[in-house]
């Protein structure tokens, strides 16, 4: 378990009084139940899309830091070929502008790794819609900062502390300011910046702004 790191000077973010707390979980469970039950046709769809391209497995559980700095198990619907580690290490030993982009945003552009059906799904973010389990199962947030690798922590910065503070979310302040196309550090800004103003008029916005950028693709890959 990873143990948040003390930041003097960071103020407290009002969901983490009794009041605002219970009131975004109640938030998250009121609204990500049903649309967890109106997504299951779509959600069925989508994996026999995965599971007919390759055989592979339908979907993506991979481990992420959340509240208090420990980790849970992120669902996704698969979008990477089944070798993908391997492809990754081949890619980043070859060309070093990948690696340079992979160690500056954590994502790559061209990334070799992405299936057919998983470049679409990325593209419209379906690969996400099963973390609305993880949200009624108050493993995460709609709303809140991205769910970090357990190997990014180190990369994170000073903000570390303050992104433990709370549950990741399924949206939020990264994913409408650009999302693929900002940087790691500026991600870690970006977290700050929405724990240290949050309210719940906040989280409406944001969940407002997301469906724009959505439609429009944003820096989606």
């Amino acid at each position: 378990m990873f143990i948040p790191r003390s930041r003097p000077g960071f103020t407290h973010p009002s969901f983490l009084h009794p009041f605002g707390g219970v009131a975004k979980r109640v938030a998250d469970i009121a609204l990500a139940t049903p649309a967890l039950v109106l997504a299951a046709p779509l959600m069925a769809v989508v994996a026999c899309a995965v599971k007919l391209q390759d055989g592979g497995a339908v979907f993506f559980l991979q481990p992420r830091i959340g509240l208090g700095g420990g980790t849970f198990p992120l669902i996704k619907f698969r979008t990477m070929a089944p070798d993908a580690p391997e492809r990754l290490a081949q890619l980043l030993q070859a060309d070093p502008a990948a690696a340079r982009e992979w160690k500056e945003k954590q994502k790559l552009t061209n990334d070799p790794r992405i299936t057919p059906v998983g470049r679409f799904l990325r593209r419209s973010s379906l690969d996400e819609v099963p973390q609305l389990l993880n949200i009624v199962l108050g493993h995460m947030s709609l709303v809140g900062p991205r769910p970090m690798l357990v190997d990014q922590a180190g990369e994170y910065g000073p903000a570390f502390d303050a992104y433990c503070r709370a549950r990741p979310g399924l949206t939020g302040l990264w994913q409408v300011s650009g999302r693929s196309n900002t940087s790691f550090h500026r991600r870690s800004e970006l977290d700050e910046r929405y724990l240290r103003g949050w309210s719940m008029t906040g989280d409406l916005s944001l969940m407002l702004r997301t469906v724009g950028v959505l439609l429009g693709q944003v820096g989606a890959c």
